[in-house]
């Protein structure tokens, strides 16, 4: 699958914008992670993929957490590659994390909510002023973007990130592609 059909895929299948551009910052995220680990572009190219479509059954299964993922899993048969298969279902902890791309997204898809919430309390509301030390700050309090699991987050050491590393390249993908998010 190509990733305009991917994205359309997206937009027809999740109709709140919010998600939509949650997918996209999956996307960017996972892009540059694999970017960072040296992957080949086409393997970038994968990643992003799996980022794009990870929450592709979410407006289905958002009442029913047990079946997001599997959801996803079972409509990209055949049309995606069984280790972006697999990064889905790990992601949702519906398979063990075995690879590379299995353990970042995990750790991406939180992230992404978190930098955004980080960007959305300050008062131009973008990421073109974010730092890593406002991350840092904010990782600290429990009570700021509750949904963004840190521990989930910290599983970057599975790929030999550290946290501020991880956070890092994160903000940096978010921030170049800002636009791509709405931000």
């Amino acid at each position: 699958m190509e990733r305009e059909q991917a994205y359309e895929l997206v937009v027809a299948r999740i109709p709140q914008r919010n998600l939509v551009n949650h997918c996209v910052a999956a996307e960017i995220i996972m892009e540059a992670l694999a970017h960072h680990l040296g992957k080949s572009d086409e393997d970038i190219a994968r990643w992003g993929l799996a980022g794009l479509l990870h929450d592709l059954d979410y407006a289905e299964t958002a009442d029913d957490p047990e079946r997001h993922a599997t959801l996803s899993a079972q409509e990209l048969q055949g049309k995606v590659d069984d280790e972006i298969i697999h990064a889905i279902l790990a992601h949702a902890d519906k398979a063990p994390r075995e690879s590379d791309m299995d353990k970042a997204l995990y750790c991406a898809d939180p992230t992404t909510g978190f930098v955004v919430a980080t960007a959305l309390v300050r008062p131009d509301k973008s990421l073109a002023e974010v730092k890593l030390k406002s991350l840092k700050k904010r990782w600290k309090e429990k009570a700021f973007a509750r949904g963004a699991n840190r521990d989930q987050m910290a599983a970057c050491e599975e790929l030999g990130l550290e946290r501020d590393e991880f956070l890092q390249i994160a903000l940096d993908s978010m921030r170049d592609r800002a636009a791509d998010i709405g931000l």
